[in-house]
């Protein structure tokens, strides 16, 4: 996708590959959608600005010193170093944004501004008969192997994306596939691209740019570049992958012609994200994105002075008490339960981990991406555009984003919009569109549904569901279905157990808080615990309204969890009752959310720059296939209607900035009002950093600028707000 390099998971699981623009029942009814806010003519950009900036230790580059390597911790070794193939990560853009061309860039609220180091301008200069944009290009910009970046390259990746020839293995073609011709302008810095229909988000092309030879032939974009790029156009290039050390490794680019790169070289090194803690305290990391325990845990070792230890007079300590030092400190259950011995060897460990951890940093903003509750609307009671607007209307999302964000010092504002975040131009908050938290409207839309309290509900056989997709699903579906097993599956609301797991959890949030910087998830101290649900389950046909929420169940998935729990005890407000399922991570979404095995899910989305290009897979209303099966792309809540894609439509098509946002906003508007997703809230962004390093870190919206990346001088003060942490 577009710049983003934003993959869709949930808050510490397994990196995915995103390629909103190609990845492959119900129409909602006509709805009185009210006006949106700020769509007047008063003068007001709804937009807003970003709800958190960059936090990357900013400093001038005379206070960087020459030399060095930034060892950054990504999830997994990149499968391909081509963008354009469907398994490209967040560490293939990592690599394409270091080594690649790319026209456009995006700012600090995530908006695209022209590159200068490859750009010296791009506009439309023709608009009839056909939209004609004229790049110029920077006259110092040069491939690795000392040929001038021109229309050649443009043409090839053109005609490598546009889709007309099924031998290029690409995963996405939108835009490519609206450009009619491309050739050399009035020397040989211009190129001109015309295209056969207007394209509003033109400048999302081009962004990264290929050389020639890898998408000249379809051997060499299939192949050719998927484990190393020979020729690259950017501060750094690529040295090699080593798949030995699960490495990848740029130097300096001695062609580049902007201000040389700071850093000899960078090295992209594979850690799975509940090792990360203990990569950046054995250096075997400087820099990685961590989860909100790791956070906490750096913030202890800031503070910690290494007194008042279980280890002190360990001989005389009991087992009792270290095995309930390590649980307040985030042991793991086998840990905990070891031999003294083995226990005492894993604080040892753990508190020489801590006194290298006081020379990180954690430095946080917001991801440009949110985190949503998905509702299947292909099957169950979630058909009933009632159910899920009951649902929404039951959640109150304000309390959900302060749940995730307030305990890590971070703006706690729900996201108002699916298509993008705040200070994005597209941004506007449309959620009124369905309304705020409102337990009667919740329980009126489910009466008018047809689901009453205290009705009949017929006994089902041992093991079978109230409701949800395995209620109407065919033997052969139901063999599909995974319930999770024992340990991985509870109901909300069953025996009153929930009211008592819900004071469990607000317990631990609210002792975890007394550390400071807890976990992502962590309500803080004294958060009340859920009000008690209806005496009744709800009911209909006999069958009581009760719903699958599936989770991820690997490291990192607490915070989900705590939310989900949340999620649930307010449903269970209005009658609604759900039975959480925690499955492996590896089947998250291959299982379970691509294949609609779920009810409801969180997982995110990232925002782009063009939703009306990336977005639109998203929210299209899935169709038949010819083979009888239906085509969904990414829209795996499967709620969809012909008016947003309409609008998706018109909004790519139109030339006019402003009616294309009203459009967007538009679309919006009415996605909200389907009720297939909820947005709730903004990523948290937290990066555990060398103090030493400097201007890198949470980059929030904007793309990161490689060549100023380094380790501060020595002798030089850094910024302010660093040297405390």
């Amino acid at each position: 996708m577009s710049h983003d390099g934003v993959d869709q998971r949930p808050e510490g699981g397994p990196a995915r590959p995103v390629q909103r623009s190609l990845l492959t029942f119900l129409t909602v009814g006509a709805l009185a959608v009210p006006l949106l806010a700020g769509c007047g003519s008063d003068g007001d950009d709804p937009a807003g600005k970003p709800l958190a900036g960059q936090d990357i230790a900013p400093v001038a580059r005379d206070l960087v010193a020459d030399g060095g390597t930034l060892k950054w911790a990504v999830d997994a070794l990149p499968e391909t170093l081509n963008t354009f193939q469907a398994d490209a990560d967040a560490g293939t853009t990592r690599v394409a944004q270091a080594v690649l061309p790319s026209m456009f860039r995006l700012d600090a609220s995530g908006r695209p501004v022209a590159n200068p180091a490859y750009l010296e301008s791009a506009k439309v200069i023709e608009t009839e008969p056909r939209q004609v944009v004229l790049y110029k290009l920077n006259q110092q910009a040069v491939w690795s192997d000392g040929r001038e970046i021109g229309a050649a390259d443009f043409v090839a990746q053109w005609r490598a994306l546009s889709g007309k020839n099924s031998a290029y293995w690409t995963a996405r073609n939108a835009g490519y596939d609206r450009i009619e011709k491309i050739e050399r302008g009035a020397n040989d810095l211009q190129v001109r691209v015309t295209f056969s229909r207007p394209y509003a988000d033109w400048k999302s092309l081009f962004s990264p740019l290929y050389p020639k030879d890898v998408m000249g032939t379809p051997d060499a974009f299939n192949d050719g570049a998927r484990r190393k790029l020979a020729v690259s156009a950017g501060p750094f290039k690529v040295d090699k992958v080593d798949t030995a050390k699960k490495d990848v490794v740029l130097t300096r680019n001695p062609r580049w012609w902007g201000k040389p790169a700071k850093l000899n070289q960078i090295v992209l090194h594979a850690v799975t994200r509940d090792k990360r803690a203990a990569a950046l305290a054995d250096g075997s990391v400087d820099l990685a994105e961590i989860d909100a325990a790791d956070a906490q845990r750096i913030g202890l070792a800031a503070r910690e002075k290494g007194t008042g230890t279980p280890l002190q007079g360990a001989g005389k300590t009991s087992v009792k008490k270290l095995r309930s030092w390590a649980l307040a400190h985030g042991f793991d259950s086998d840990e905990v339960k070891a031999g003294k011995q083995k226990l005492s060897k894993a604080i040892s460990t753990y508190l020489d981990q801590q006194q290298s951890l006081r020379d990180v940093a954690v430095r946080k903003s917001l991801e440009p991406a949110y985190t949503q509750l998905a509702l299947n609307g292909s099957e169950g009671p979630l058909t009933d555009e009632r159910v899920r607007r009951a649902v929404a209307r039951a959640l109150d999302r304000e309390e959900l984003a302060k749940l995730v964000l307030t305990p890590l010092g971070l703006p706690a504002v729900p996201v108002g919009s699916h298509l993008a975040l705040s200070g994005q131009a597209d941004y506007a908050d449309n959620s009124g569109a369905i309304g705020g938290q409102d337990t009667k409207e919740a329980q009126a839309l489910l009466t008018d549904a047809g689901w009453v309290a205290g009705g009949p509900i017929k006994e089902e056989k041992k093991g079978g569901k109230a409701a949800g997709p395995e209620a109407g699903a065919s033997g052969k579906a139901k063999e599909k279905r995974s319930d999770g097993g024992d340990d991985g599956e509870y109901i909300v609301g069953e025996d009153d157990k929930s009211e008592s797991h819900g004071e469990q959890d607000d317990r631990h949030l609210a002792q975890e808080g007394k550390h400071g910087g807890a976990p992502g998830a962590y309500a803080p101290q004294g958060t009340a615990a859920p009000a008690a649900a209806p005496a009744g389950p709800l009911a209909k046909d006999g069958k009581a309204l009760a719903l699958r929420f599936v989770l991820p169940s690997g490291p990192g998935s607490e915070t989900l969890e705590t939310v989900a729990d949340r999620i649930s005890s307010m449903l269970q407000r209005v009658g609604i009752r759900t039975t959480i399922t925690k499955v492996p991570d590896d089947s998250y979404f291959k299982d379970h959310i691509a294949s609609g095995d779920y009810d409801l899910a969180l997982y995110s989305w990232p925002s782009s720059a063009f939703p009306a290009t990336d977005a639109r897979p998203i929210y299209a209303k899935p169709l038949p296939a010819a083979d009888g099966s239906v085509n969904v792309e990414q829209n795996y809540t499967r709620v969809g209607t012909d008016q947003v894609d309409q609008l998706f439509d018109q909004a790519a098509s139109t030339l006019d900035d402003g009616e294309a946002r009203d459009l967007i906003r538009k679309a919006d508007a009415r996605i909200w009002a389907s009720a297939g997703s909820i947005p709730l809230y903004q990523r948290p962004q937290l990066v555990g950093a060398r103090k030493t390093l400097v201007n890198v870190g949470a980059f929030g919206f904007q793309t990161p600028v490689y060549e100023d990346m380094g380790f501060l001088r020595k002798g030089a003060k850094g910024p302010a707000a660093h040297k405390a942490k």
